[in-house]
């Protein structure tokens, strides 16, 4: 009796096990895993259905994961300032997966970040559609794995150092438990075809020339980052820009304690003498301290035609500016005893910057009304390193009181100081120069993305409208 009984339940079994197998083979053609479920004939023993069970989902698993696609479109190498859409098919309906993606920068650091998404009812995902559940950001973000990318030794910010070599970005698909279902490698590359890089190691300029393709005439630009970094001159090379681009603080460990404008003099004069260069005049491109020189170059140089401040101040900080050998401009400095210490280690000096309306701080102030240029502010409202919005409103009045009409201003709502070319990982927090310390620099995710998308844009046209280029110039240094 006890027999006839266990053969009924396993006649159930089988039965059960192949409607079962039968749904798995119209979605899925398993068509090899039915044979797996034939020992079930053999024996109805319980040990003998638990193994046919697990062996079963080990093939099941085993297939559905090799037909989850992960694509990156519409290429997997792209230029790094361009978008990509990032899509999964081949999902379970409505499966919650983990989207990864991880990178190297130029320093070995590591940078990555996840998110949570769900599949809809035919099993796809796509970031340009659908929201991160949670994980590093939430929401309908696009780029949102590239951009919210952190790394994992704190306060380090992502460099790219050489812009020949693409960057290499990891994107995956995992189970809610881990398990990988996908993954792909995304080239990005910040040097088009044809664009050279030259590095420049003579007299006071210590930098890297970038050179678009074709005879040109191009116009020039002097790119001024504060440290060592050539994803934003490379790319914007790639537009059709003669760029040179020389650090604040370089490798020499020059403007740590006095800066002398006579250096990036130089860096112009160099920059118009290059021979597909067609512009009379440079344009500057700059940000924080770099701001600093470029405005200053603006007022006391002749031959800047245009310029690019991004989150500037209107006096000269932290270091006495120089230039033929005296002192042009005393510097703003920092109240240490404002600093607020955060649990992570970094401080925030947003209010710890003086007054450089004060008094005794008045020589810090750049006469930017001497500058016969274009001038393109741009500003944002979460800067924890200084009151940007502030500084760029009183730069404005400052040339208005002289009667000048030669500027734009641009704000960014929720956007943070780091501003950079679009789609590299955002920057909350490293190590500051002038301070000495890890410094927070502020910036909310959705709005900061937005902001650097629109600003590359805008760099892009203000130059183009702002810098002349003349074909017999060219012709003549040739």
């Amino acid at each position: 009796m006890h027999s006839g009984i266990l053969k009924a339940k396993s006649k159930q079994v089988v039965t059960r096990s192949k409607k079962i197998f039968a749904y798995f083979e119209r979605v899925l053609n398993l068509k090899h895993i039915w044979a797996v479920t034939q020992v079930c004939h053999k024996s109805a023993r319980s040990r003998v259905l638990r193994e046919t069970k697990l062996t079963t989902r080990l093939i099941l698993f085993e297939k559905m994961s090799s037909q989850v696609r992960l694509k990156l479109l519409p290429s997997i190498k792209c230029m790094f300032d361009e978008p990509i859409q990032v899509k999964v098919a081949g999902l379970r309906p409505r499966q919650v997966v983990s989207m990864r993606a991880k990178l190297t920068d130029d320093k070995g650091v590591v940078f990555s970040s996840s998110a949570t998404y769900r599949a809809n009812g035919n099993g796809e995902v796509d970031l340009k559609r659908d929201p991160s559940l949670g994980g590093s950001y939430v929401g309908v973000e696009p780029m949102g794995l590239l951009c919210s990318m952190r790394p994992l030794t704190m306060h380090k910010i992502y460099l790219k150092t050489n812009a020949i070599n693409p960057q290499v970005v990891k994107f995956s698909v995992h189970e809610e438990e881990g398990r990988l279902l996908a993954e792909m490698t995304n080239e990005r590359l910040l040097m088009r075809d044809g664009v050279t890089r030259v590095p420049v190691n003579e007299g006071n300029i210590c930098g890297v020339l970038f050179t678009p393709p074709g005879k040109g005439p191009f116009p020039a630009v002097l790119d001024l980052p504060t440290s060592v970094s050539e994803a934003r001159p490379s790319l914007l090379a790639n537009k059709g820009f003669v760029v040179l681009s020389m650090a604040v603080y370089n490798k020499k460990g020059e403007n740590s304690t006095e800066t002398h404008l006579d250096h990036f003099e130089e860096a112009m004069n160099f920059l118009k003498q290059q021979p597909k260069v067609g512009s009379k005049g440079v344009g500057i491109m700059s940000r924080c301290k770099g701001a600093n020189i470029g405005l200053s170059l603006a007022a006391f140089v002749p031959g800047v035609e245009a310029i690019v401040c991004i989150n500037a101040c209107n006096a000269n900080v932290v270091t006495p500016l120089y230039y033929k050998k005296r002192q042009i401009l005393s510097s703003l400095l920092y109240d240490e005893s404002k600093f607020i210490t955060t649990e992570s280690g970094a401080v925030i000096v947003k209010d710890a910057l003086e007054d450089p309306l004060a008094e005794k701080n008045k020589g810090s102030l750049i006469p930017i009304e001497r500058a016969k240029t274009h001038f393109l502010f741009a500003a944002v409202e979460d800067d924890l390193s200084w009151d940007s919005k502030a500084y760029m409103d009183e730069m404005v009045v400052r040339l208005k009181h002289h009667g000048k009409e030669n500027f734009e201003t641009v704000f960014y709502p929720g956007a943070g100081h780091m501003l950079e070319p679009p789609y590299a990982p955002h920057c909350p927090s490293s190590f500051h120069a002038g301070v000495g310390k890890p410094v927070l620099w502020g910036g909310e995710l959705k709005a900061h993305i937005a902001a650097e998308i629109h600003l590359w844009k805008k760099i892009q046209d203000f130059f183009k409208t702002h810098l002349s280029c003349d074909a017999t110039q060219t012709k003549a240094k040739l």
